[in-house]
């Protein structure tokens, strides 16, 4: 079922409500996987932090869902640090290699930086993002908050339906490469709903990182099989671009929403994206509309157009171009953007977008903890298990970010040698008086910022709670303009509308201009935790479009 609106009936919240908010007073995990969820929950109750509770969730993610995430790909995350009264930053994307350039894929007349294989490699982040957060704000050893994660892929577990499901889809690209085929599908094919896997080599890589620290993976012989592998596959990732890896603090960035400060990072994510349509969307009155009219859809969609629009144009790696950040999210630009925006009709002079954005695997986490320290963090491959490539016998797939960048020679987000692609996953974090009252996500690339506006939406201009918000059927516009420069096609694009949508919806949209097109699975996958700071309560919400949960005590 999509949209989650039929009106059945409820003792209590909403009537589309999937199930009741999660309450506790202690310590909360929502994440998009059970086991995952329940590990980061068992941390909190052995007496380690937020940021801890949230290393630990994201190890085991990366076993029970391989197609999603994992030490192979890249990591963002916001950090509120209760005894400081600070957000905190961290940008663990990795770079592409030192020796790619343009030219070698102009040699090998290609336009695009292919989907799949060793040419989509950047260097993977996340194993150093794990570092940054354990040394910075971690009270229990790296190597302890690996370990249900080890006995997990060394005894393996039941696989769960919706991981089934996307595991099976990935079968025919994995079969093409031998390792990708011995790690990821036993007996010849993918698991199957309720089967034991095991993940002895990932265990193996988890081990030496647990003893060796971030080093294993970067300089010692993870690094080595890893730089082996590139070489004897056409790559161009080497041992080099994987020890001069290095994650970056970075300061969040806000605007405001109906009296709440909403957080996201600078690029070279898409956060900020989200906060463009905040700020073309606070002078409407939502709420008066109504979440399933369409007018409402409408203003949502015309929003989204303009944020990204600019998003295409301006969201590239900082490092190597001065960006607009500042200006693109402040309520002045936002005020002479909004002229453009016409109430009764579509607009159709918006370039097209492009359809990889939309086909993502990514995990989202939150934790928040006793003292209301707050965990955001978002990790993925990308594609799912990236780019299919198993290098040797490390025992994970390596992301494919690197299929993100513009081959076009005047692109901000152009290939250039130690760059960081333009990504899609972005946490985020919502405050009010300097103190957090949501920490949320929502995965599933050109989804994310649109999901992230949707959320606050729903709760902040709707009155839904944190569960309900996330239940509501969802809207989601494709065909905005790419940030790799390419299929820039003129168009309105298209609107996909969850089932929760009346056909009076659709037939005023229509009439407006918009085309609509059936999607069951583009939607997302949200995670939040609302801290209710009157009755020292938490109250968490997790997708039922995901096969996870909310825990806490």
């Amino acid at each position: 079922m999509t949209g989650f609106a039929a009106e059945y009936d409820r003792p209590a919240g909403m009537p589309a409500q999937s199930r009741s908010m999660v309450l506790a007073r202690h310590g909360m995990v929502a994440t998009s996987h059970p086991a995952a969820a329940q590990v980061g929950l068992d941390v909190l109750r052995n007496g380690g932090n937020a940021v801890d509770a949230a290393l630990a969730t994201n190890a085991m993610l990366g076993v029970v869902e391989p197609m999603s995430c994992g030490i192979g790909g890249d990591l963002f995350a916001i950090v509120y640090e209760a005894k400081t009264g600070r957000l905190y930053g961290l940008n663990a994307s990795g770079r592409s290699p030192k020796t790619l350039t343009r030219q070698v894929f102009h040699d090998k007349q290609l336009t695009e930086i292919p989907i799949r294989g060793p040419l989509s490699w950047s260097v993977p982040g996340c194993v150093d993002g794990w570092h940054e957060l354990n040394q910075r704000f971690g009270t229990k050893a790296l190597s302890e908050l690996l370990q249900a994660s080890i006995t997990a892929a060394e005894a393996g577990y039941p696989v769960s339906e919706l991981i089934a499901a996307g595991w099976g889809g990935s079968q025919q690209e994995l079969k093409k490469w031998p390792d990708s085929t011995r790690v990821y599908l036993p007996d010849g094919r993918a698991p199957r709903t309720g089967e034991i896997v095991r993940l002895p080599e990932l265990a193996a890589s988890y081990r030496l990182i647990a003893a060796q620290g971030r080093d294993a993976f970067y300089r010692g012989s993870i690094a080595a099989e890893i730089d082996r592998f590139s070489r004897a596959n056409g790559g161009y990732l080497t041992g080099a671009d994987l020890a001069e890896h290095t994650s970056e603090w970075v300061e969040p960035v806000s605007t405001t929403y109906r009296g709440y400060a909403v957080w996201e990072l600078p690029p070279n994510g898409q956060g900020i994206a989200a906060l463009q349509m905040l700020n073309l969307l606070e002078p409407f009155d939502l709420k008066s509309l109504g979440p399933k009219s369409a007018e409402y859809v409408h203003l949502f969609v015309e929003a989204k157009k303009l944020a990204f629009a600019d998003r295409a144009r301006f969201y590239a790696d900082p490092a190597f171009a001065k960006l607009p950040t500042a200006e693109l999210i402040s309520k002045e630009y936002a005020d002479r953007r909004r002229h453009r925006i016409q109430r009764d009709r579509a607009a159709t002079d918006v370039p097209a977008g492009d359809p990889k954005l939309e086909h993502v695997d990514t995990v989202y986490l939150t934790v928040v903890d006793q003292d209301r320290n707050c965990c955001s963090l978002i990790q993925s491959l990308y594609y799912g298990f990236g780019s299919n490539v198993v290098p040797g016998n490390v025992g994970f797939a390596l992301q494919n970010r690197g299929q993100l960048f513009s081959l076009t020679d005047d692109h901000l987000n152009r290939l250039e040698p130690g760059k960081r692609p333009f990504h899609t996953i972005i946490p985020a974090m919502v405050t009010k008086e300097g103190r957090p009252c949501f920490s949320f996500g929502v995965m599933g690339g050109d989804m994310q910022a649109q999901g992230h506006v949707s959320l606050l939406v729903n709760m902040l201009d709707f009155g839904m709670n944190v569960q309900a918000a996330g239940d509501a059927a969802r809207i989601r516009h494709g065909g905005s303009a790419t940030p790799t420069g390419i299929a820039e096609s003129p168009g309105g694009g298209t609107v996909y509308l969850e089932s929760g949508f009346p056909a009076s919806t659709r037939e005023q949209l229509r009439g407006m201009g918009h085309q609509l097109a059936e999607d069951k699975g583009g939607f997302g996958g949200y995670q939040g935790i609302w801290i209710d700071w009157e009755h020292g309560v938490l109250q968490g919400g997790s997708d039922p479009r995901k096969d996870g949960a909310a825990v806490g005590y």
